[in-house]
This record gives C-alpha cells, structure tokens and sequence, in this order.
C-alpha cells in the first residue's frame, strides 16, 4: 500500500495542495495530522489529485474538509487530474457535510428513560464485577506480601503509614473531642428533664466507643488518605507511569495499591482509638463544666458501666472500613481515562462511594452486634 502524502505549496506561480498515495481509511491515521496542520488561505488554490491511487469515503471526507476550510478562508478551489470516480465520491461527500455542527437532542419520553435506566443498571453492574475483581487481586497480593514479607515494598509502606495515620493524628484528636463536648453538652440538656443528668457518661462513652469514634474517624480518612490515593494513582496513570511499569515486569497492584491498602488497615484502628480517647475526653471536660460531674466519678462510672466489648465492637469494624476504602480509592485511580478531568472526577467518586460503603458496613455490623447481642 502506497503511503498517502499531502504537500502545500504558496508562491509566485500559484497556490497548490498536492495529494498523492492510497487515500483510504486504514491508511487515514498517517496522514492525519498532515492535512490537519494544513493551513488555509485565500485566492485562487489548486488541488492536484494526480497522484492519488486510490480512494474511499473516509480519504473522501478527508478531502472534502479539506476544501471546506479553504473555501471558508475565502478561496477559490480547482481540482486538477482527479479521476471521474474520486470527483463524483468528493462531491457526494462534500453535499453530505453539514454547514452547521448538529446539536443532539436531549431524551424525551418514556423509552428515553427506560433506556437511560437500562444503560445505568448496567454500568453500575459491570461497576461492580470489576472492583470485586480488583478487591480479589488487592487480597491476594496483600496475603503473598504477608507471606513472602521479602516482596513488601517497606519503605512506600512506612510513608503511607506516616501520611494516612501520623499525619492525620491531630484532625482526628479534634474531631473526637469536638464530638465528645457536643453529646455532653447536648445530652446533659435533655437528661436534665428527668434529672438523670449522671447517665450522660453512658450515654457519651456507648456512643464514642461503639460507632461514632471509629465511623467518624473513618470517614475523615476516605475524605482525606482516599481522595489521596485516586488523585496520585490516576496521575500516575494520565502520565502512562503504570503503562510503564507494566512494561518494566512491575506489578501495580503489588507496588501501588498493597502499601497503600496495608498502611490504612495498621493505621485506622489507631486513629479510631485515639479518635475514642479524645471524644472521652471532651465529653469528661463538658461534664464536669455543665453537670458538675467530677473526672474522678466520670472514670469511675466509665469502668462500672462500660464494658470492653463497647470499645471492641468499635475496633472490630477498623479493618473492613480500611479495606473498602483502600480498595475503592485504587479501583477508582485505575478507571482514569487520560485527562485531569477524568482524575478530578474519580477522585470525587472515590470519596462519595468510600464513605457510601463505611456507613452501609457500619449500619451492617449494629445489626450483626445487635442479633448476637453484644
């Protein structure tokens, strides 16, 4: 097959577009560029189609837009040694071309929505096949990691940890505290109605320990460590870093995606706990300031009326909420289609979706604790 070519000459003697080889479709991506850096000017141009061998609509359209772009530049085309069957297959193609880009209409009616449903259902369903696909690849590279420790890469390990928990300690502290001041003050307000004021250490320890530390917390790190983790990986993935890697032998999921899933089932329980320490706290200060509660009392009705199953039950949860959203951050960062756009917006899915499914998993587990009657 004869490469097609396409040179533009402008001089004295005239204006000439010469185009040359087998101008059809599987040859039209060598020659793209060509005639699209073409540059338009006005008068009297000739379009010399002698060397032209072969054509087909798609060389045809090529052509044709070609010309459309002189002729909007003011010129005047002639066609010179084109053969009667190109000129006829031109002219049908340049009558097709509209002047105007069209405008898509917006769906209407009944059909347009089913379809429209259709196409979601479908999506949400491949959605769904796909990350738990990923969810099994993450699992089993993170378990031949934890048994062949020589493959863990530790030092990406060490600096996901000191970012997703070290450096997240103190935006966590203050969210538990805040959260422990605002149930004592607000739970002292109503526990005065019936003088039953003393119960608000339960009331502020069950509710710390056993959901809302931990599902706080948790939420916090997807806003934070999973918008973080799409946002890196999808860039990497923009930039063909990942394409390279693979290119390399280098796994993605073993060098990406498992420090980074590790780092947050080792940190999240921390941060939970300490998220539960700061909340007692708060709601131990808020206390003695509103109720006249005294610390000595708060900790001895703490130890009396709390058990250690409340703060277990919290703990317990840790590790799945780093998982989900460990695992939806880097399934997310895969889906990004080369551009900023694309990243900025699987960054934001990642996040609604991460924070989604803590609360469905937390709303699972306060049934599961519920029936087995922890």
């Amino acid at each position: 097959m004869t490469q097609p070519t396409i040179t533009s000459e402008r001089d004295a003697s005239g204006n000439q577009v010469r185009i040359s080889g087998e101008l059809v479709t599987q040859s039209l991506q060598t020659v793209e560029r060509d005639f699209a850096a073409v540059q338009p000017f006005g008068g009297k141009v000739v379009f010399d189609l002698s060397g032209v061998e072969a054509l087909d609509t798609g060389g045809a359209w090529l052509v044709a837009d070609l010309g459309r772009r002189f002729t909007s530049n003011g010129a005047t085309l002639e066609f010179h040694g084109v053969k009667p069957a190109h000129a006829a297959l031109i002219d049908t193609v340049t009558r097709s071309i509209p002047d105007k880009p069209g405008k898509l209409e917006e769906p209407r009616g009944f059909l347009d929505w089913v379809a429209h449903v259709g196409q979601g259902t479908f999506g949400a369903w491949k959605d769904t096949l796909s990350i738990l696909e990923f969810l099994g690849l993450t699992l089993h590279r993170l378990f031949r990691s934890l048994v062949m420790p020589w493959r863990l890469r530790k030092a990406a390990l060490v600096t996901h940890m000191q970012e997703t928990g070290v450096k997240a300690l103190p935006i966590v502290a203050l969210m538990g505290f805040l959260i422990g001041v605002v149930l004592a003050f607000q739970g002292a307000t109503q526990l005065k109605q019936f003088g039953a004021e003393i119960f608000v250490v339960e009331l502020i320890s069950i509710s710390i320990l056993r959901e809302l530390g931990i599902l706080l917390t948790a939420i916090i790190v997807a806003g934070r460590s999973g918008s973080a983790f799409t946002a890196s990986i999808g860039s990497m993935k923009v930039q063909e870093e990942i394409d390279a890697m693979r290119t390399l032998g280098l796994d993605p999921i073993e060098v990406l995606v498992v420090p980074r899933v590790l780092a947050l089932l080792i940190m999240l329980p921390i941060l939970g706990f300490v998220a539960d320490v700061a909340g007692l706290f708060g709601g131990a200060l808020m206390s003695w300031i509103d109720l006249g509660v005294s610390p000595g009392m708060f900790v001895t009705r703490l130890k009396e009326n709390t058990d250690v199953w409340q703060l277990a039950v919290g703990l317990i949860k840790a590790p799945f909420f780093a998982l989900v959203i460990g695992v939806i951050a880097c399934w997310q960062a895969m889906q990004v289609k080369g551009s900023a756009q694309s990243v900025g917006q699987r960054t934001t899915a990642s996040v609604v979706q991460s924070i989604f499914m803590v609360i469905a998993i937390d709303a699972l587990f306060s049934i599961f604790f519920s029936e087995i009657g922890i």
